[in-house]
């Protein structure tokens, strides 16, 4: 943040002088003001520096967490709610922050709003805070003077996602563990522990069984060939990663999510959950079908089911309804189809949409119970499979040693 050498007159009439950090000479003039000050002189202090300072870098890189947002956008409806002036919110919002990114953030946004931008405008500079979903939900609340109910909403959605978010995370942590050290022994007996016997096997003439070949040829692999492994390993995750970030790569991805075995239906589940909890609170915002389904196909968290929402949004144009569009999309279930059919007919979608919401939350629950249900046995079929491997490359050539030692 730039520092100001300044000069000012206090209440006293007494000259002082210091240096402040603002993010403009404005801002500056707003601080000294603020404190009883008259200015006199303020100049920016330059420094001779290579442009980029340590804290400046680690503020740049300060993750801002779901919890700093939910805490953030609390507090935030609570003083719009109490009739607080909008610039004095975010003054005493960046007073009290302590992430060091939103503070910069939140003093940027009094600046925008104090020179004339809404505040859809202000938040909307910061995608990569405030999501699409969020900026949106702000306009409509700006825009049709019921912002504290409509942050309320908002909050409901930043928590549930929250907690839904964390409970998978929970939920794979700890095969990712076991898969990470199981790995990790895979390594340790190929290159130090089979080697060792194989050389005691030969040494005594047994001809070497099956599992035990195939052992020695992936260590011969990697011993004499490790750097085209690597290499191969490292420019794999290089083309996948960028290959990712494009829309074909997001989307094979999220469509191979969908359909894993296990992990799919969990998945699924939760995009509906999102889905319907997002649609109804959108619909009760007052904003149209189109903007919600734009809105939706870039927060509902899967490529594959946001790409539906292009053609149901075409569809919806030529006079088909809601219902009909999603139930000729993919991915859809037959009871979020029959439950917005009804919603429809009888004039309470956003009611429909709520029950839908309430019953896939409690289906992720259920998912995630069952997730964790089938992680032992799969994980322990897994470790047999590699231990019975090795000890069958070990003890089949030893059970051949022992017969010809007696």
């Amino acid at each position: 943040m730039p520092k100001f050498s300044y000069q000012a007159i206090n209440e006293n009439g007494d000259t002082l002088s210091g240096v402040l950090e603002a993010d403009s000479l404005a801002r500056a003039t707003d601080i000294l003001t603020e404190r009883g000050y008259i200015p006199s002189k303020i100049r920016e202090k330059k420094e001779i520096s290579l442009g980029i300072t340590l804290p400046s870098l680690m503020e740049r890189f300060t993750p801002i967490k779901p919890s700093d947002l939910i805490l953030f956008t609390k507090q935030f409806r609570t003083m719009i709610h109490a009739g607080v002036p909008m610039l004095s919110i975010l003054r005493v919002m960046e007073n009290q922050t302590e992430n060091a990114r939103l503070k910069r953030i939140l003093a940027s946004m009094a600046m925008d709003i104090k020179e004339g931008s809404t505040l859809y405008e202000a938040f909307k500079k910061y995608p990569a805070v405030f999501s699409l979903l969020y900026c949106s939900m702000i306009r409509a609340g700006e825009s049709s003077g019921a912002l504290p109910d409509v942050l309320a909403r908002l909050i409901y959605i930043i928590e549930h996602e929250h907690k839904i978010k964390s409970d998978i995370k929970s939920a794979l942590q700890y095969p990712i563990i076991v898969v990470t050290f199981l790995g990790v022994a895979f390594f340790v007996l190929l290159t130090f522990v089979i080697p060792r016997f194989v050389n005691i096997f030969l040494g005594a003439g047994i001809k070497l069984p099956l599992p035990t070949r195939i052992c020695m040829f992936m260590y011969q692999v990697l011993v004499n060939y490790w750097f085209a492994v690597l290499g191969a390993v490292v420019v794999g995750i290089v083309i996948l990663f960028y290959y990712l970030k494009t829309d074909q790569g997001r989307y094979v991805r999220d469509s191979f999510f969908l359909r894993l075995p296990i992990f799919g239906p969990l998945f699924l589940k939760a995009a509906m959950s999102r889905f319907a909890s997002i649609f109804a609170i959108l619909q009760s915002s007052g904003l149209t079908v189109f903007d919600a389904l734009k809105i939706l196909s870039g927060t509902v968290g899967n490529t594959a089911i946001a790409r539906e929402f292009d053609r149901i949004g075409d569809l919806i144009r030529e006079g088909r309804g809601i219902a009909g569009p999603l139930k000729a999309a993919h991915y859809f279930p037959p009871m979020v189809i029959n439950m917005v059919a009804i919603g429809e007919e009888s004039g309470k979608l956003e009611e429909m949409l709520g029950e839908v919401a309430g019953h896939y939350d409690d289906e992720v629950e259920y998912a995630m119970k069952a997730l964790s249900d089938a992680i032992g046995p799969i994980l322990t079929i897994g470790l047999a499979a590699v231990v019975g491997f090795f000890a069958l490359a070990i003890f089949l050539p030893m059970w051949d040693l022992t017969k010809m030692v007696r």
